[in-house]
C-alpha cells in the first residue's frame, strides 16, 4: 500500500496589499544616456586606437547601471510589514499613516525636520507618506517614504495594521 500523497504546499506569502517601484521617469533615462554619449564622444574625438572606443564601452554601461540603481527602491505592504527596500517596519508599531503631496513632503522634510526620522525620499516622485510610529523602544518618531500613490499606500498600511 502506497502512502497517501501529501497536500500541495500552501503559498508562503499572501500577495502584497500594496507594491510599487520608485523607478525613474523615461526621460531621465533618455537624458542620462544622451549626456553619457555626449561625454564619450568628446573623449573619443581626440583619441586613436584603443582609446577611441573605450569611453563608449565604459561610460554607457556605467550610466545604465547608475540609472538602474537610482530606480531600484521598492515599497510594499505585505505580511504585516511595511517594506521599503531592505528596511522593514511591523505595522503593529504604526500609530498613523498620513499621505503627503509635494508641499506636505517639503514641510515635513524642511528646516524643522526631525533628524531621527527614517527617510526614503526620491525627488522625482511627488508624493510621500508619513508613517507615525508608536514604539517606546524606538527613538525614530516617524518614517517618510516617497510614493506615487500616497493615499493608497497610507490606506494599505492602516488596513494591514487594523487586520493584524
Amino acid at each position: 500500500m502506497s502512502p497517501a500523497p501529501s497536500p500541495a504546499p500552501a503559498p508562503s506569502a499572501a500577495p502584497p496589499a500594496y507594491a510599487e517601484r520608485l523607478g525613474l521617469p523615461w526621460w531621465y533615462w533618455l537624458a542620462g544616456l544622451g549626456l553619457a554619449g555626449l561625454l564619450a564622444t568628446e573623449l573619443w574625438m581626440g583619441a586613436g586606437g584603443l582609446r577611441s572606443w573605450l569611453p563608449f564601452v565604459l561610460l554607457l554601461p556605467a550610466t545604465v547601471a547608475a540609472l538602474w540603481w537610482l530606480g531600484r527602491i521598492r515599497v510594499a505592504v505585505r505580511d504585516g510589514e511595511l517594506r521599503v527596500d531592505d528596511a522593514r517596519l511591523p505595522v503593529r508599531f504604526v500609530a498613523d499613516a498620513v499621505p503627503l503631496d509635494a508641499a506636505g513632503r517639503r514641510e515635513v522634510l524642511g528646516v524643522g525636520a526631525d533628524p531621527l526620522a527614517f527617510v526614503v525620499q526620491r525627488p522625482w516622485v511627488g508624493g510621500a507618506v508619513q508613517v507615525v510610529l508608536d514604539d517606546p523602544a524606538d527613538p525614530t518618531p516617524f518614517w517618510v517614504v516617497s510614493s506615487r500613490h500616497p493615499v493608497e499606500l497610507a490606506a494599505a498600511i492602516m488596513a494591514a495594521r487594523n487586520a493584524g
